[in-house]
């Protein structure tokens, strides 16, 4: 029997899902990837040797953390987006000893356990976790500080938008920030496409694990009886596009249900969960200039292979 939608998170979830899966070419957000077991998961790619964007932008943050810091300054308002475990935005706190802490996420509950570890290390900071999808509305409650309002992007999700997406996304971020605020963002740069390919099919088999669980979370939210075994994670590097490209492949033929709808799919033919856009140094700050920001500084590893980048809000520092 199937279980009616408003038994699941949303209307709008279980509608913005079965649009998807109903399209021609069918696709779900890749901001469904991240429930409390696909976050755990990307944690570990966190930690393969193939997947070089967090220890490549780590190493960006230590190597050049006072000059990080002499161009943001400190007491500012920083606005985690998509913070995930806090691990990123807590090494700042040293140096940049923000005022208020404004971590985001779409997975509510695992922000709050790490914000509840977070705040016992940093008693000092004020904290205040959102779990919303800030891809969709990047509204801010009244507790959120208006004084220096530093939004902190890193590990290149902004490579989730499309281009024009993401410009839209940061011109969102860029009205929030007053004249006074600003962004730091982590950019993947483009790069020999063995090395992508790689960071996104690793060998032991954690991001196919980590795509196929999106299934898992598609079931809970929308009442889908996607069957994850029926399913088999693809990634490739589009060279046309500049993008890594994730899909599930279907094994064989099979039919996929939900709320008296069903979506019949061939053997072969694919779900679209993420695209990972690549930038260039030229690219990048065009793109936040696009935005209405005004990059300040860029910094990046010795290969080149990942930027992070700050920008002003303001025309003037």
């Amino acid at each position: 029997m199937q279980t009616s939608h408003r038994a699941f998170r949303s209307p709008s979830v279980f509608a913005e899902l079965t649009a998807g899966l109903a399209a021609d070419h069918a696709h779900i957000s890749p901001k469904y990837l991240y429930d409390a077991l696909g976050s755990r998961l990307f944690e570990s790619i966190c930690e393969l040797d193939e997947y070089y964007p967090t220890r490549t932008e780590a190493a960006i943050f230590a190597q050049h953390a006072d000059a990080i810091a002499r161009a943001v300054g400190q007491g500012a308002t920083i606005i985690d987006l998509g913070a995930g475990n806090c691990a990123k935005a807590e090494r700042l706190f040293p140096a940049l000893r923000p005022a208020q802490y404004v971590p985001i996420d779409i997975s509510a509950d695992f922000l709050t356990e790490a914000v509840t570890r977070l705040h016992q290390r940093f008693p000092d900071i004020d904290m205040l976790p959102l779990g919303l999808d800030f891809s969709a509305d990047l509204a801010l409650p009244p507790r959120v500080r208006t004084d220096k309002r530093l939004f902190f992007y890193p590990g290149s999700s902004i490579g989730n938008f499309t281009p024009l997406e993401a410009a839209a996304f940061l011109r969102r971020a860029h009205a929030q920030c007053g004249d006074d605020g600003g962004l730091l963002i982590g950019v993947d740069l483009v790069k020999d496409a063995a090395v992508l390919n790689a960071a996104y099919d690793d060998a032991l088999g954690v991001t196919a694990a980590f795509n196929l669980n999106i299934l898992r979370n598609a079931n809970r939210q929308a009442g889908t009886d996607f069957n994850p075994a029926q399913w088999k994670h693809v990634a490739f590097f589009n060279p046309t596009q500049s993008r890594i490209e994730m899909h599930l492949e279907a094994r064989e033929a099979l039919a996929v249900r939900w709320d008296g709808a069903v979506r019949r799919f061939m053997a072969g033919e694919r779900i679209h969960t993420e695209n990972s856009y690549k930038y260039t140094l030229d690219s990048a700050p065009a793109l936040l200039r696009s935005a209405g920001f005004h990059p300040a500084q860029v910094w990046t590893d010795e290969r080149q292979w990942f930027a992070l980048i700050y920008a002003r809000a303001g025309a003037r520092a």
